[in-house]
């Protein structure tokens, strides 16, 4: 037995892995890989077998692999101080500079930053502000938080269930009761029902049916909106035109909160700084993660507006101190990598790159798959897009689950070297490479990942799933 099966055999004895099916993982039934290293937009498991990975992790190595500079700050800062709690007061020079650094990113409207561990917990505590804020302002009932189906924010009993997504609520008894969803933003799943509808009709549709699920819930029990900017696990769907500005003016309208999530666009991913800034949103709360340090350590945020935080220091004034805290929050050394990493983008001038290799990118995707018998639609901005599969793509219908067309694609794309993602709830193949990403990669991914779907189509053509070319 090679070493690198001896150790996936011991990690199959004692780890419990995200997402994955257990059973069939326990009992050597799928396979796993142990990585080992990476550089650039590549990563190497143990076996020294290389691949490009084209979903940089988890949209998150927006830096890419192997950046020794970040490796180093973390370690100074660990030879200075790994650690102190950020609670009554104290503080660290990483977390100060951190912040200072993100408010002055995201520009004018954003007071503080509270700092967490992940996406996950940081909605978590955009839902306890949302409801301290409404106490302190003397309205205990308005408590009620709108997501989206097929939004995604964690996967935590809370933010599980502001995710829209059934893998993340079946058998958890998720959502909880104050959290509900209202129509998602995709239109190339809803033009078949809501023929010749354009990209406007259809975003003013998605706002009527959110204030008619504000106005049936009442409007002083809904104290917020969540979303992101492009739904990304969801299936990597950008916003149909107009659509962010008709949902502000039903918020307005309600006085509810808008919280944006930015884990997966803030930081350069679409090509500016932040997808609010992308779309005109102007939110009252915003949620980081991921590229915040490009995954070099653990650490996410909640970005506080001014009249949020007006609010909150109001309530601490009459209650006294507020009672939320996470041990690591503000942890030294997650700012530190926090820090190192922004000074990359900026410096290297990766979010100008997304934008201009991330249309490279969509136009070489539209190129390959734009008449593809199998593929219904491309689509996405920046560094952030999906290919959708189709077993009729001019009716624009779904392939039988049971078949599993998305996951045998990535798993064919696998053969080739390259990681992309199936994406939940649809024959889905998602790509967010590094934000370093050369056009000459750019061409390499979409090479192999027409490779990975022309083998399938093969395959459905031979089994008689789809008529043969």
């Amino acid at each position: 037995m090679s070493l690198h099966q001896d150790l996936i055999e011991r990690d199959r004895k004692v780890t419990f892995h995200a997402s994955t099916h257990l059973r069939n993982f326990a009992q050597g039934d799928l396979p796993g890989r142990v990585i080992t290293g990476g550089k650039g937009i590549h990563i190497v498991d143990k076996d020294g077998r290389e691949f490009i990975d084209g979903f940089a992790g988890l949209y998150c190595v927006n830096i890419g692999y192997g950046r020794t500079e970040v490796a180093e700050a973390i370690y100074q800062q660990a030879l200075e101080l790994s650690y102190y709690h950020t609670y009554v007061g104290h503080s660290n020079e990483p977390q100060i500079a951190l912040s200072e650094k993100i408010l002055e990113l995201y520009g004018p409207g954003m007071s503080k930053v509270y700092y967490g561990m992940s996406g996950s917990d940081a909605n978590e505590t955009q839902l306890k502000i949302v409801r301290y804020y409404n106490n302190v302002l003397g309205r205990p009932q308005k408590k009620k938080v709108i997501s989206r189906m097929r939004g995604y924010h964690g996967s935590g009993i809370a933010s599980g269930s502001l995710t829209g997504l059934k893998a993340f609520h079946d058998h958890f008894d998720l959502p909880i009761d104050t959290i509900r969803h209202t129509e998602a933003p995709f239109y190339y799943h809803r033009a078949a029902e809501l023929e010749g509808t354009t990209e406007r009709e259809f975003s003013k549709h998605c706002a009527a049916k959110l204030e008619e699920m504000i106005q049936t819930e009442g409007p002083d029990t809904v104290a917020a909106f969540i979303g992101e900017p492009v739904l990304g696990t969801g299936g990597i769907v950008p916003p149909p035109e107009g659509y962010w500005a008709e949902i502000q003016t039903v918020l307005a309208k309600y006085d509810i909160l808008l919280i944006a999530d930015e884990v997966v666009c803030g930081f350069g991913r679409i090509g500016t700084g932040f997808g609010s800034h992308f779309y005109g949103i102007k939110p009252d709360l915003i949620t980081v993660a991921k590229g915040l340090t490009s995954a070099y350590q653990p650490l996410s945020g909640v970005i506080v507006g001014d009249r949020v935080w007006q609010v909150l220091e109001q309530g601490t004034g009459e209650y006294g101190p507020i009672g939320h805290g996470w041990t690591y929050s503000g942890h030294a050394l997650g700012c530190a990598a926090g820090l190192a990493n922004l000074a990359i983008i900026e410096r290297e001038g990766l979010t100008q790159n997304a934008a201009e290799t991330g249309a490279y990118l969509q136009q070489q995707l539209q190129a390959a798959f734009g008449d593809h018998p199998i593929v219904g639609q491309v689509r996405g901005v920046g560094m952030l897009a999906a290919v959708e599969f189709s077993a009729d793509p001019t009716n624009r219908v779904h392939f039988d689950p049971a078949l599993k067309v998305g996951p045998r694609i990535a798993a064919a794309a696998m053969q080739e070297n390259l990681i992309a993602r199936a994406m939940p709830q649809g024959d889905i193949l998602g790509f967010a490479p590094p934000l370093i990403t050369s056009r000459a990669e750019v061409d390499e991914i979409v090479t192999r990942a027409r490779r990975a779907v022309d083998s399938v189509l093969d395959e459905l053509a031979v089994s008689g799933d789809v008529q043969a070319a």
